[in-house]
């Protein structure tokens, strides 16, 4: 109605009452018009309920939510007009309730030491991938390798904001982590151990590596090898320090204790740890890392000390992590796979929740050598600095 209209309208006028203004103008079949349009768009938004299923598929409500749920088992007729109903009707069941009813979060998490180290990203990716085809969200918590991040992030369990968590620590426990795994529950421990948890675990076959990177120098001619490892009590040390000290025993050498340094799994003390074995008066022809990061290290130190490699000094490592083949020399290395760690890791956890698997459950990935250009013979000892 226009305002014109509306102030020529009065009750004084007498002659015109409010329904002949609105014939008149034509403004009741604009109005109808108007709500027919809008109630056509609302009704195409309207989402399908668990009722319109039910009376579609001429069951009950609870017949439809305890089969969407995978709660009941119905004969094959009632269960198919179900989900054609379903189907039919565009209905979605609502994720909040479902998890209310159910119990569950629908989401597992991981926590990582340290997201931005290549290893753990690609853990977290494969991890991600296997979580979302089995329906489950994934969280990712960086605890930067402190125990009181990873204590609280455990809670989340007890919280009910997860299901369970795949934990990837990196250092020495004093009790407190060992003590929350184990009120918790629903716990799989990735690559490193918590000595004493109760939760499966999924661990490189380390031993295995040590021996294929060792031997692999011993093949090229070198004797005199030295080691940079994690820190030390650390599964992953142990058990690749074991393999090492295995190969070098197999062509009767003793493992040089002037030849082991053991620090984090960072480039830094690696580079510190480089720098002093080459000060030696004896230093090695070869290098064997326990990770890639510990090389990428010794490669920078050697850089700067002007020590090449190979041709100075030969060296292997542990991880095979992204872009190991673009370094200068591309890197010589022990692979064990990112994507498996996060696709197995994501299963035993579920089937660990589901009571499928054991709390003492213990799975290793497998390894091979990759072999690239930064190994060659010892055709002479480096200089050092």
């Amino acid at each position: 109605m226009s305002a014109a209209v509306i102030r020529s309208w009065s009750v004084a006028d007498g002659a015109r009452d409010f329904f002949s203004v609105v014939c008149e103008t034509g403004l009741l079949e604009r109005l109808s018009a108007h709500v027919s349009r809008e109630w056509g768009r609302l009704s195409g938004r309207l989402k399908a309920t668990i009722r319109d299923v039910a009376r579609a598929a001429g069951v009950s409500v609870t017949s439809v939510s305890r089969h969407l749920n995978g709660q009941i088992s119905l004969p094959e007729a009632t269960a198919s007009r179900i989900q054609r109903a379903a189907e039919r009707l565009g209905y979605r069941p609502n994720a909040i309730a479902r998890r209310l009813s159910s119990g569950k979060s629908e989401t597992l998490g991981l926590i990582t030491a340290d997201i931005a180290y290549p290893l753990f990203a690609e853990i977290a990716s494969a991890s991600e991938a296997e979580a979302a085809r089995h329906g489950y969200n994934l969280l990712m918590f960086n605890s930067r390798n402190l125990v009181e991040k990873e204590v609280s992030f455990l809670s989340r369990i007890e919280d009910r904001q997860v299901d369970g968590i795949l934990l990837l620590t990196n250092h020495h426990d004093d009790g407190r982590l060992l003590r929350r795994i184990n009120e918790t529950g629903s716990v799989v421990l990735l690559d490193e151990d918590v000595p004493g948890a109760k939760a499966p675990r999924l661990f490189a076959d380390n031993v295995h590596g040590g021996l294929l990177a060792t031997r692999h120098l011993i093949s090229r001619g070198h004797t005199r090898i030295a080691a940079i490892g994690g820190p030390r009590g650390l599964l992953s040390t142990t058990e690749r320090l074991d393999g090492f000290m295995r190969a070098l025993a197999e062509v009767g050498l003793d493992a040089d204790p002037a030849l082991l340094r053991f620090c984090a799994y960072e480039e830094a003390p690696a580079s510190i740890a480089f720098l002093d074995l080459m000060e030696q008066g004896d230093p090695p022809t070869a290098i064997f890392t326990f990770g890639d990061m510990l090389a990428t290290g010794v490669m920078r130190a050697a850089r700067h000390a002007g020590v090449r490699i190979p041709e100075d000094i030969s060296l292997v490592s542990f991880d095979d992590i992204r872009n190991a083949d673009l370094l200068a020399p591309a890197l010589t290395t022990v692979r064990q796979s990112a994507a498996e760690f996060g696709t197995r890791g994501v299963n035993m956890l579920l089937d660990f929740i589901a009571g499928r698997k054991s709390e003492t459950a213990t799975e290793r990935v497998g390894v091979e050598l990759v072999v690239r250009s930064s190994v060659a013979p010892p055709h002479r000892r480096p200089s050092g600095r």
